[in-house]
């Protein structure tokens, strides 16, 4: 990629007071200084990473001054380094200096974290991201011919706008999958303006890209989420799953080892501080790296890649193999006489160990099925190591983790077969219909996008040898996406409930949810309104989003009839509404007393 040249800026932000302690050994000196390197090349991606992130409503020429404002805060520290504002973190000087910015805080609605000091304000920042992004205006997009001029003309402005562009709409993605995608971007960009058929080019390369971004997004939105809501021990079960199905040969210990510079990674990546991500990020691929031969067989080639090319790579490597002679069970957990006492003489390693240890012999379970396994088995000792005979108890837990797996196993089936009977349209249309009724209070684009989500989810997963673990691990991404990545998100008692009560359960309690009762409706008239500007002004749209506008409505407005009764009303309506618009008097068709609508059949007017 090419950048602003910063010479020098890096060891000035390695002798902040957030420095990792310096290296010693040869090769962590050579990590240590490729990761000094890869940090100084893309610190003006960081810049207006962090900031577009943090102050999503910022326009790309207040980005452009605070990357002129950061060279001159450079300047400075370089020149002399004693100055107090040169003591501070990256991320503290970062945020010093949006708050600095002449009017912008309180144009930009952010003045309020600006009044905080340290920790608090960095989370008044993190609380100032939005997930939804419908306020801000359509992702412009430039004819191949206008694009490929642009980039010409200044490559690195019309790179540094795209970073922008896509940094603001995903708040939450890590510092390091945004430099990933800017260097793919660019890369499409060489190649494809080479090319006679520019558009053609360009569609092909953005669709592993936008795949890429989406993927990893939905997995460090759920994780963070995970995080802030339920704490570290969470985030930790969650690592030990992951890495375990990943790494089953890794012992216990080295793969403790390895997880404190995991959680050390979200913690700081989580909040959005995007140099110490990078680094933490670096130090958690030098860890697998450094011990390879004890971690994985597959990952050889990976480590021998670049930042952060390596970290990619590392992450889409496949699994090993389960080793050899290890059985699906564990005697220690099951059928031990000190079960309980080794659980009471330290609970956190001894569930960690058992997470462990259950995960690397079920590779084929999902990350959530394998913590559903672990509450199980929590609160089946709770109850166990409360009887006289502890042992003659927990010896049948292997039953009720298989209980657990049925019920989920259950539940995947069924979603596949919906899809193989219904199709990707009417599979959607039931989705809607189902996040709609558990959460009516959501905007009409966010309902719409999750029913698309879990449908490209049980898309991607159906047909698969894995089926089970794979949709269940991305049904589960979508319902994080509901239910938000910060704490004070609320939408109704009952979807709260599933969101902040148990991280593991939340699918089996999302599936049990009813319509919400406490919603109050919206009136026909109301309806009909909405639904006359919806369509029958001119409009240039796709008919389809229309249609799922429409289906929102009308489940927040009669949620108790009957999946044939609402179909029926929305065929008659749709084809209504297709009608409409082509008449010279609209909006008499929508009006209650229309046969054409079916509405007229409801009474005029319905509030719960």
């Amino acid at each position: 990629m090419r950048h602003l040249k910063l010479t020098g800026f890096i060891f000035f932000l390695l002798s902040l007071t957030e420095s990792l302690a310096l290296p010693t050994k040869p090769q962590d000196i050579d990590h240590f200084n490729a990761t000094k390197k890869f940090i100084d090349k893309n610190i003006a991606y960081l810049t207006i990473i962090a900031f577009a992130q943090y102050v999503q409503e910022a326009s790309f020429d207040e980005v452009e001054m605070l990357v002129k404002v950061m060279l001159d805060y450079r300047d400075r520290c370089l020149a002399d380094s004693t100055l107090p504002e040169c003591s501070k973190t990256a991320n503290e000087a970062l945020q010093d200096m949006f708050c600095d910015m002449e009017g912008l805080p309180e144009k930009r609605n952010f003045s309020h974290c600006c009044r905080k000091d340290s920790s608090p304000r960095r989370l008044c920042f993190f609380y100032n991201k939005k997930a939804n992004v419908g306020f801000l205006p359509p992702f412009l997009t430039l004819d191949p011919e206008e694009k490929c001029q642009a980039y010409k003309n200044n490559s690195e402005s019309f790179l540094h706008l795209y970073m922008y562009e896509v940094a603001r709409r995903n708040p939450f993605v890590f510092a390091p999958v945004l430099l990933s995608v800017a260097a793919q971007f660019e890369e499409a960009a060489i190649t494809c303006c080479e090319q006679q058929q520019k558009a053609t080019c360009f569609q092909a390369k953005a669709a592993p890209i936008t795949q890429y971004l989406k993927a990893s997004s939905s997995y460090q939105r759920n994780v963070c989420g995970a995080l802030i809501k339920f704490g570290s021990k969470v985030l930790n079960s969650i690592n030990i799953a992951v890495f375990s199905k990943k790494f089953p040969n890794i012992g216990f210990k080295d793969l403790t080892s390895l997880l404190e510079d995991v959680s050390s990674m979200y913690e700081v990546c989580c909040e959005g501080d995007v140099v110490h991500c990078i680094r933490s990020q670096s130090k958690v691929t030098n860890h697998i790296c450094s011990k390879q031969d004890s971690i994985s067989s597959k990952i050889k080639a990976c480590c021998e890649k670049k930042i952060p090319e390596r970290e990619d790579c590392i992450i889409n490597a496949n699994k090993d193999d389960r080793p050899e002679g290890l059985s699906l069970r564990e005697a220690k957990f099951t059928d031990s006489e000190n079960v309980c006492q080794e659980r009471d003489s330290d609970p956190d390693k001894f569930f960690a160990e058992f997470i462990y240890e259950y995960s690397r012999r079920h590779a084929d379970l999902s990350t959530p099925e394998l913590l559903r396994i672990s509450k199980v088995y929590m609160d089946f000792l709770e109850d166990c190591c409360s009887r006289e005979s502890p042992a003659e108890c927990y010896c049948h837990v292997e039953d009720k983790f298989n209980e657990t797996t049925e019920r989920s196993l259950t539940m995947v089936q069924q979603e596949c077969k919906q899809f193989q009977e219904l199709g990707k349209d009417a599979l959607q249309s039931h989705f809607l219909v189902k996040f709609t009724k558990a959460a009516p209070q959501l905007p009409t684009e966010e309902l719409v996008s999750l029913s698309m989500e879990m449908v490209a989810a049980l898309a991607t997963c159906c047909t698969l040898s894995d089926e089970f673990a794979c949709v269940d691990n991305l049904a589960d991404f979508v319902l994080g996406e509901l239910c938000g990545i910060n704490k004070n998100r609320t939408i109704n008692p009952a979807v709260d409930h599933c969101c902040k009560t148990d991280f593991a359960f939340r699918r089996h309690c999302f599936e049990n949810l009813k319509a919400d009762t406490t919603y109050v409706l919206p009136s026909v008239s109301a309806l009909v309104s909405a639904l006359h500007a919806d369509w029958c002004q001119p409009r240039k749209e796709d008919l389809q989003n229309k249609k799922h506008r429409f289906l929102v409505n009308l489940v927040k407005w009669m949620p108790e009839i009957t999946d044939e009764e609402r179909l029926c009303l929305f065929t008659k309506f749709t084809a209504a509404g297709e009608e409409c618009s082509e008449v010279q008097e609209p909006k008499s068709c929508f009006s209650p007393e229309s046969s054409k609508t079916g509405i007229e059949s409801q009474p005029a007017e319905r509030q719960r």
